[in-house]
């Protein structure tokens, strides 16, 4: 960013110019949005955004990490709650808070969702991968029994990013093969598989 703001003003002038590049982009796609469409939605001058933000990159960039923060303060607050659900359950309600989350202001986010490599997003995504870490591990000690599964780390791994990216993939889609709870109940029944194939196998607690 070319200068930080500090007023209260130059916040909320910031603060347009971000909310202005979701509908620029939304509206023409980071390729062809450009940092007068944004100045014209944002109701500033070209010069004031560039006091700024040097470029519409800087811009996007922080775009990318207000839309991982706002899904991170979306999902800790569910914590306390998915935590003590089935795992099945847990997993279908976070992916139906997701996907309500993507879609809410004219699914703003999930058009940034869709231009995801050209953004950046992979390079902002740790925050969001620690959260729902912590989300795995606090499953865990509220439900002992599932420590005897192996590899929890490396499974976890997977199925966060696998079914982050599925999510998006399939509310990106115009004309998805597949219906979104036809999705969720596909990566439910994944999640639910391996973790009863795993107990099977290791047994019961000693």
């Amino acid at each position: 960013m070319a200068r930080a703001p500090r007023q209260q003003r130059a916040k909320a002038t910031v603060n347009a110019i971000i909310e202005a590049g979701f509908i620029a982009m939304a509206e023409h796609g980071p390729a062809a949005t450009t940092t007068r469409q944004i100045a014209d939605i944002a109701g500033v001058g070209v010069g004031s955004l560039y006091e700024y933000f040097d470029n519409k990159e800087q811009i996007f960039q922080v775009m990318v990490e207000r839309f991982m923060a706002d899904t991170i303060n979306l999902i800790q607050p569910l914590f306390p709650t998915l935590v003590r659900k089935p795992i099945k359950e847990a997993v279908r309600e976070l992916l139906q808070h997701f996907r309500d989350f993507l879609q809410q202001n004219d699914g703003r986010y999930l058009k940034c969702a869709r231009h995801a490599m050209t953004l950046g997003v992979e390079e902002h995504m740790e925050p969001l991968q620690k959260a729902l870490s912590e989300l795995v591990t606090q499953y865990l000690m509220h439900h002992p029994e599932t420590l005897r599964i192996r590899n929890i780390p490396t499974m976890s791994y997977i199925m966060i990013n696998g079914g982050t990216f599925s999510v998006i993939r399939h509310l990106s889609d115009p004309a998805p093969p597949i219906s979104f709870d036809e999705l969720v109940e596909g990566l439910t029944t994944m999640v639910g598989h391996y973790t009863e194939q795993e107990m099977a196998q290791t047994g019961p607690a000693q």
